[in-house]
């Protein structure tokens, strides 16, 4: 996983045609374990992943809201395929489970 530290750089990684991007905070427990969920999803994946603290890319989590259309919620991941926002989900849902059920959809 590779951590979006400015808005620039996460800029960036909406020009990629496909990754899963994680919204976590750093200070909530639920956000860990869609941290440790996503981080094992991406050792077992191809697709890029990227992820940002919410309390340390502020700007950032707002972006990304904006960018995708829906409300912002921590943690939350997309997934996005050919630069569209193919799934997105929250909270207890951000699993290794779910974001393999959704990649495998992509082929």
């Amino acid at each position: 996983m590779k951590k979006v530290e400015t808005v620039d750089a996460l800029k960036q990684v909406y020009q990629k045609e496909s990754y899963v991007l994680l919204k976590h905070s750093i200070t909530c427990p639920i956000s860990a374990e869609a941290y440790s969920e996503t981080e094992a999803f991406s050792k077992d994946s191809d697709i890029p992943v990227y992820y940002l603290n919410v309390q340390e890319l502020r700007e950032g989590a707002n972006d990304a809201a904006d960018h995708f259309g829906i409300k912002h919620e921590s943690p939350q991941a997309f997934l996005v395929h050919n630069q569209q926002l193919i799934w997105n989900d929250s909270h207890w849902r951000v699993t290794k489970k779910n974001l393999q059920e959704q990649v495998s959809q992509l082929s």
